[in-house]
Parts: structure tokens; C-alpha cells; sequence
């Protein structure tokens, strides 16, 4: 049987109000797929990179954006466990989430808990394993420890400071004065992002801070890596100031990943990573099984209430363009996130 799905279709380098609304028949699930009726998605900065033209592996155009969603199974293929229909579940997909209805990998969807509704549980989806992930995983922070985390105010960066205060861990986080309170609120000492960063940094952790994770990238990377006391570590995942820069889309992020190396052959004490959330996909097996233990660890302290969703907005899929535009104003605290 047929589906009828809406979807969202970025169709080249375009403005906002260039996306396009869509419908198309989507087959009935194969044999280790299921269908997920999909009610919601979010606005990354994924999404705003490949508006551009300048998301790093960028997708040919056109092609439907969508980095995760939130959605109940209405169907499945063969070799799926007739159980899952009727289930709310959650899936990273990178592109493909701006729609009603998408058919999945049925290994890839992880079960949401019930307390949660789709759009709270949708800010935690990418967001949640990426901050988890750089946290844990690749920084090792440990509690008691201090980390600065810029664009506190966002969505993976509210993330970011939620887990680490539930983890007994100290966080300074940058975002503008119209922000203060709600940095503050999630349990950061903010510091505005528009003075002088470094000198904000350096009078609250006079040693250096553990960990610093940074989605800007740009000249400001080389103050992150310098605020960081010995055997601290960088974390970097996002060139956000160069996103309108003409020119190779992946030139900002190889010349970041040189100064990576750099950093880290030196004899500094100090280390630097790039994050990439897509990482270790050629061992699917592993790639699926950590991301299902990861994104289970934070529903699970959302569910108990450790961790706030931070729904900035929730815009119908039809109007895609506004929640984009929302998204890219800078006025939000956390995550646009597009109901179907």
C-alpha cells in the first residue's frame, strides 16, 4: 500500500523562502524497514550549512533536509517485530526528516520514552548524542572539572550544559546579553560572547578550563585552544563563522583539521579534536549500538526531568521557510523544531 507523504525539498542554494512543498507516494516498507508517520524534526545547523551549499559532505540538491526526527511506526516490513507499530521512536537520519512520513532502517530507530512528547523528544535526538558524545566520550570530562562551551544558548550548546551540570560538572558558557538569563537558568555562569571572551574566561578559571567545545571555528579557535589548562582538551564541531564564506565549502574545516594536528604534535600537554557525529559508520553494527546507548542515557535523564527540552518554537512542516528563518535569527534559546 501507498503512503501520500508531505515533504520539504531544499532544490538548490536558496533562500528560506525558497524551499519548496512537496508530496509524493512513498512504497510499503521492505524487509528490515518500517514506516514512521513523523512528527517532528528540527533546524540544525546542519540544515542551515546545506541551505548554503556549505554543510561539509554536502548532499547533491535537491534533496529533502531533515538531520533527525521524532515519529510513531505505523507499519513494517518483513523481518521487523509486528510489536514496533504503534511505537514513538527516534531516528538520526541527516537528510530525509522534513517530511510526513519516512520509510527507515528499523535497526535505526531508538524507543522514546512516554513522558516525553515528539517535539521535546526531537531537541534531544542530535542534539543529545552530539553532546553526549563530545562530553563523554571524546573529552572524558569528569565531574567536579570546568568546561566552557560556546553558544550556550543554542541547541546543542543547552544541551551540552544540562548534561554537564547533571554530572557534577562546572560550566562557563558564552551567549549575548539577551541571553544572560537564560544561560544562567540552565545552570551556566555566562559570559557575553561580543567582549573580550578570553578575559571573561580567564577571571572565572584562572587555571584554564578542562574542556572547551566549539562550534565557531574560525580565528577564535586559537583563544579556545588557550584557554584550556594542561591536559585539557578542545573540542571542535562546526565552523559557524565561516558559514557565509564563499569559496570550497570544505576548505574552512581541512584547514581547521590541520590545526588540529599541529596542536596536537606539539609538546603543549594539551589535545584537540574535530567531532564528527557520523564517525565509525563503516562498523554499522557498533555505530548503531552506541547511538541507541548514548541517546538511551539522555531520555532516560530527560524522563526523570535532569534535563529540560528547550523547544525554542514548534512551526507546522508546511511553513518550513518561517521555522528556517527562526532558526538562523540568533533570537532563540534552543531548538526550532518543524510538527507535522
Amino acid at each position: 500500500m501507498l503512503t501520500t507523504a508531505t515533504e520539504i525539498v531544499l532544490p538548490g542554494r536558496v533562500e528560506p523562502d525558497g524551499l519548496l512543498v512537496t508530496r509524493r507516494d512513498l512504497p510499503a516498507p521492505e524487509a528490515g524497514q518500517a514506516l514512521v508517520r513523523v512528527e517532528a524534526s528540527g533546524v540544525s545547523f546542519a540544515e542551515q550549512q546545506m541551505r548554503r551549499g556549505k554543510y561539509y559532505d554536502q548532499p547533491a540538491f535537491p534533496f529533502v533536509p531533515g538531520y533527525d526526527l521524532v515519529g510513531t511506526v505505523t507499519a513494517v516490513g518483513a523481518d521487523v517485530d509486528p510489536a514496533l507499530i504503534g511505537t514513538r521512536v527516534a531516528a538520526l537520519t541527516k537528510i530525509g526528516g522534513w517530511a510526513s512520513h519516512a520509510v527507515l532502517d528499523a535497526a535505526d530507530l531508538v524507543t522514546v520514552p512516554a513522558s516525553l512528547d515528539a517535539a521535546e523528544a526531537e531537541t534531544f535526538v542530535v542534539n543529545g548524542i552530539t553532546a553526549w558524545q563530545m562530553l563523554f566520550r571524546t573529552a572524558k570530562v569528569r565531574a567536579g572539572q570546568t568546561v566552557l562551551v560556546h553558544g550556550a544558548n543554542g541547541g546543542v550548546g543547552s544541551t551540552l550544559v544540562q548534561l554537564a551540570r547533571a554530572n557534577g560538572i562546572h560550566v562557563i558558557g558564552t551567549a549575548s546579553a539577551r541571553h544572560a538569563d537564560a544561560v544562567r537558568a540552565l545552570g551556566a555562569t555566562w559570559v557575553d560572547y561580543r567582549g573580550d571572551v578570553p578575559h571573561q574566561v580567564r577571571a572565572l578559571a584562572p587555571e584554564g578550563v578542562d574542556a572547551v567545545f566549539d562550534h565557531i571555528g574560525g580565528p577564535g579557535i586559537d583563544d579556545s585552544f588557550a584557554l584550556l589548562a594542561p591536559h585539557g582538551t578542545l573540542v571542535s564541531y562546526g565552523t559557524a563563522a565561516t558559514k557565509n564564506d564563499v569559496g570550497n565549502s570544505r576548505l574552512p574545516v581541512l584547514k581547521l583539521l590541520a590545526q588540529i594536528l599541529l596542536w596536537n604534535a606539539l609538546p603543549n600537554k594539551r589535545s584537540a579534536h574535530f567531532f564528527n557525529l557520523w564517525a565509525g559508520k563503516r562498523n554499522r553494527n557498533r555505530f548503531r549500538a552506541r547511538i541507541t546507548e548514548d541517546l538511551g542515557k539522555v531520555f532516560d535523564l530527560a524522563a526523570r526531568g535532569d534535563l529540560r527540552a528547550q523547544v525554542a518554537a514548534r512551526v507546522p512542516l508546511a511553513e518550513a521557510a518561517r521555522a528556517m528563518e527562526l532558526a538562523e535569527s540568533s533570537t532563540v534559546v534552543g531548538k526550532v523544531v518543524i510538527v507535522a
